[in-house]
């Protein structure tokens, strides 16, 4: 029997638009620190990445190397509310469900922390759609997506030919042809078409109505 197709979708700028509530919890975390960010606090480049390069290059614009403390007043208030501010991309429910019926095997591959991605998915109702969540843990060793897509493929037992990552900035697609994996850029997300161009992305899709059929295409091929 040859082995199960799966795909690997990250979650930021990928399932979800995650912006407002990142903002909201950036800033809680700058005013902990002594610093007004100001109401239209952008964020945008910055997401995708793990929250420590986040954080460490937002504090950098003022001067200030405590970053410890800026991710612990990040994690409180984005696990009390900010996590809550996510919504699905018109389409992202559809797509996943028509992977599904495909028979390919769904697996979420964020660098968010993995209790937040699984809230996140279980208050949008879609958690029982994929058959692994996977995200960063305690102590930081599957912060980066190289070692998080590895522990992905070993734990699942997944072939990385047999496999697709879906994500909408370029650490998704070197991460993925890190352990031999293509990678497929999302264009609605974060990153730019230039950005995930230049990582080597293995084809674009434009829009989560096309994301199905993309990932299938991809895997036949």
């Amino acid at each position: 029997m040859p082995p199960s197709r799966s795909v690997l979708l990250d979650l930021d700028g990928t399932l979800v638009d995650s912006q407002p509530g990142i903002a909201a919890s950036c800033s809680v975390a700058l005013h902990a620190l002594g610093h007004d960010p100001g109401e239209a606090l952008d964020i945008k480049r910055f997401i995708g990445p793990p929250l420590e390069d986040m954080l460490r290059a937002l504090l950098g614009v003022y001067g200030d190397d405590r970053l410890d403390e800026a991710v612990t007043a990040y994690r409180q208030h984005y696990g009390e509310s900010g996590l809550l501010g996510s919504e699905l991309y018109p389409g992202i429910s559809v797509a996943i469900e028509e992977m599904r019926r495909a028979g390919l095997r769904v697996y979420l591959a964020t660098s968010k922390r993995e209790v937040f991605a699984r809230r996140i998915l279980e208050n949008l109702n879609l958690a029982a759609h994929f058959d692994g969540i996977h995200g960063s843990v305690p102590g930081g060793k599957l912060d980066h997506k190289p070692e998080l897509f590895a522990h992905i493929l070993s734990e699942q037992d997944i072939p990385a030919s047999h496999s697709v990552m879906v994500g909408d900035r370029r650490h998704d697609i070197a991460g993925a042809h890190a352990v031999g994996m293509r990678g497929l850029g999302a264009l609605w997300g974060y990153g730019s078409r230039d950005e995930l161009e230049s990582a080597g992305a293995d084809q674009l899709v434009e829009r989560p109505a096309d994301l199905a059929r993309v990932v299938l295409s991809m895997l036949s091929s």
